[in-house]
């Protein structure tokens, strides 16, 4: 009995600790004096300047994002775990490293490589390419910074998802019943992940949505950077768009949860 009042005590806490904040968030932008409750801000997302782009930058950060830092990860763990054990505690320092690095210093050192990758590369034919890493539209620059700081979530989702199988008998089943490489990886080994892949993806979705300091200090206006430049003039907006962007990724979140627990059930 008293496990069960401690565990409705903590929900209890957690759910006042999460929506408080978040029901004071849309309070603000549905109550305007002298006018009452009103959801005009809401109204006025989709013709707001800057908008869609920036959301739309976001996204595709985020999808080029999950798909860099899944294709780096997922195979070097598996072959560390079927070839060469020894080398996960290395692997597993490199991965966690970003998390010990200061964002600002991050960037700082972006900003220098990137400054001198300029001089040094303008009289060869990289240079084009450097140029087009920092187009305005889609800077791949910052799915590359991104990755990097998404690396430490989406190792230790992975590698829970990997102490939960047997990877090394799936993989030798599947080699002796003469699947190929992509077949084991994708038919075998991906679905057995499902979850694992699926936290990992959704913990860099979060990253790329909420990152500010980097894109800002590098010039961009993904979507976290366009809601800090609204938030002079127009508050209420800023918020509201704070307020839906959780909301629905908590929507994401919790339909994949219960997609997933329903595919291991079946």
């Amino acid at each position: 009995m008293a496990a069960v009042m401690w565990r409705r005590s903590v929900l209890v806490l957690a759910a006042v600790y999460f929506l408080v904040p978040l029901g004071a968030s849309f309070w603000f932008t549905a109550y305007v004096p002298n006018k009452g409750f009103t959801l005009d801000a809401y109204g006025q997302l989709l013709t707001a300047e800057g908008f869609l782009p920036s959301l739309m930058m976001s996204l595709g950060l985020a999808v080029a994002t999950i798909v860099v830092v899944l294709v780096l990860t997922l195979p070097a763990m598996l072959a560390v775990r079927l070839s060469a054990p020894r080398l996960k505690p290395a692997m597993e320092v490199i991965c966690t490293l970003p998390l010990v690095v200061p964002p600002i210093t991050f960037v700082a050192g972006i900003s220098t490589v990137m400054s001198k990758s300029n001089d040094v590369l303008a009289p060869t034919p990289f240079w084009a390419t450097l140029q087009a890493m920092q187009n305005g539209a889609f800077p791949f620059e910052l799915v590359l910074a991104y990755a990097v700081l998404a690396l430490p979530f989406v190792y230790r989702s992975l590698d829970a998802g990997f102490g939960a199988i047997d990877a090394r008998t799936l993989v030798e089943a599947a080699r002796n019943l003469g699947a190929s490489w992509p077949h084991v990886m994708f038919r075998v080994i991906v679905p057995n992940l499902r979850s694992a892949l699926a936290s990992a993806s959704f913990l860099t979705l979060a990253l790329v949505l909420g990152e500010y300091t980097i894109a800002r200090l590098r010039g961009y206006q993904p979507f976290s950077v366009w809601i800090v430049t609204i938030s002079g003039s127009k508050a209420q907006l800023s918020v509201a768009v704070s307020v839906l962007s959780l909301i629905l990724t908590w929507v994401l979140l919790l339909v994949v949860s219960t997609a997933s627990g329903r595919k291991k059930k079946a």
